[in-house]
């Protein structure tokens, strides 16, 4: 059965998510509107189920009972992926400007990027490398 983590969309990761997802469509929708370059559109959309992914992987406690790979680091590496991209991509869209949506879709990507930055930093923060996990730790 699966459980729904009714905490999580209030929580700052959740909240971070649910950012990026606003801004990620928000990004596809100028990108579209303005009928610009594909790969702008590909990767605002691509952006976008992604991270929907993520959210519903944490919403539903699925990364908990799918314990084959380490989600909290597979998220960040998907963040900073989207960085780069984003970076280039929206720079590039800015310069080009070819259009108003363009010019605001790459503006929406980049304010993408600090979210991605900032949702990547908040889960390494949570990462615990070389140090037990859970509450069943003897302290001395």
């Amino acid at each position: 059965m699966v459980e729904l983590n009714s905490g999580y969309p209030r929580s700052l990761p959740g909240a971070l998510k649910i950012a990026r997802l606003v801004v990620a469509l928000v990004t596809f929708i100028c990108f579209a509107a303005s009928k610009s370059h594909e790969a702008f559109i590909a990767l605002a959309v691509m952006e976008f189920v992604i991270t929907l992914l993520f959210f519903l992987l944490y919403l539903l406690k699925l990364d908990k009972k799918m314990k084959f790979l380490f989600w909290p680091l597979a998220d960040i590496f998907n963040s900073l992926i989207a960085v780069l991209f984003f970076i280039i991509v929206c720079l590039c869209a800015i310069i080009i400007k070819t259009t108003t949506g363009t010019l605001v879709g790459g503006v929406f990507g980049l304010l993408l990027v600090g979210l991605c930055i900032a949702d990547s930093v908040l889960l390494f923060k949570k990462i615990t490398f070389n140090k037990p996990r859970g509450r069943n730790v003897i302290t001395r």
